[in-house]
């Protein structure tokens, strides 16, 4: 019945704050919708970021800042990913270590992006 996603809705406190972050530190394309709500592109879906003070709806019964854990591949070795933190400063919260994909093992460092969602970097344990 269903194919994939086409975007993930993450509810932030700060939109320029969250699009800082996730340009800068992930390397995402924003790509504007209006002023409480941008586009993150990841492959072929999207991160929805929604303000919590926007009068969007639908939405989430509860959107909550700071509520999701996400999962990210990344084209970079995660060695080259950690220094990319170091530069910027950015904490990895733990890792690497071995984890579980879709596809099977993988080795991961987790992040936090400013609300405090959980942002977790994967490349295949091969």
């Amino acid at each position: 019945m269903v194919t994939g996603l086409d975007h993930l809705v993450v509810t932030v406190t700060d939109i320029a704050r969250a699009v800082d972050f996730y340009t800068r530190v992930l390397g995402l394309e924003a790509r504007y919708q209006e002023a409480e709500r941008v586009d993150l592109i990841v492959g072929d879906m999207a991160l929805r970021l929604h303000q919590t003070d926007a009068a969007s709806t639908p939405k989430a019964a509860h959107p909550t800042p700071g509520s999701i854990d996400l999962c990210v591949r990344s084209v970079l070795s995660l060695e080259e990913v950690q220094a990319h933190l170091d530069t910027l400063k950015i904490p990895v919260e733990q890792g690497p270590v071995p984890r579980r994909g879709i596809q099977g093992p993988i080795i991961s460092l987790y992040l936090r992006d400013p609300d405090g969602n959980l942002i977790e970097i994967c490349r295949p344990d091969r």
